[in-house]
């Protein structure tokens, strides 16, 4: 989708001060700045609160990497942000190590075979798809399968902070960085 907004990407000469740095800090701890933070520094508050909120969902929601990749991949792709499902993609396979079915079942929208895990995606993707209010038919899986009820409350910290990302990437039309090379993607609905 191409907007009619006019953003260019922000780089550490161009962003405002508050901008520059949270640019600062996410070069220093990544050794770059994703095209998605570049973008997103038009609007420092947004950084800030999608960085804020991702560090501590990182930090806090108990879910470990894996787990937390399959739900950055579930919310991603119900959101259809090619941005964000190439990057957690990349994520998930260098450096989550997530099984390879279980990331091309997240990106081809098809069921996860680990009962444990297709528990975790289906509920962050009820969440998605009926606004934050799943049946309860779709929250009993995810805690017969071992999750915690903080955990229901971890998934919405997680939506947030994707939904803060996946949209801005729509209206922003980000491309995805180089080093995501082979894990562009398209929603399967679309077609190749």
């Amino acid at each position: 989708m191409t907007t009619r907004l006019s953003f260019s990407k922000q780089t550490l000469d161009s962003a405002e001060p508050d901008a520059k740095a949270l640019l600062q800090a996410a070069h220093a701890k990544m050794g770059m700045i994703p095209n998605m933070y570049g973008f997103m520094a038009n609007f420092p508050p947004l950084l800030d609160a999608y960085l804020h909120g991702y560090h501590l969902f990182r930090e806090k929601s108990g879910f470990t990497p894996v787990e937390q990749e399959v739900v950055f991949l579930s919310i991603s792709y119900e959101n259809d942000c090619e941005y964000c499902m190439a990057a957690h993609s990349f994520v998930a396979d260098k450096q989550s190590n997530v099984p390879s079915d279980v990331i091309s079942s997240l990106r081809e929208g098809t069921e996860i075979k680990d009962p444990r895990l297709r528990s975790l995606s289906a509920l962050a993707k009820a969440i998605v798809q009926k606004r934050g209010l799943p049946h309860p038919s779709d929250v009993e899986p995810f805690l017969d399968a071992g999750y915690t009820d903080n955990q229901v409350l971890a998934l919405v910290l997680a939506v947030g902070v994707k939904t803060l990302s996946n949209y801005a990437n729509h209206l922003l039309d980000t491309p995805p960085d180089g080093v995501f090379a082979g894990r562009e993607w398209t929603h399967p609905s679309k077609g190749s």
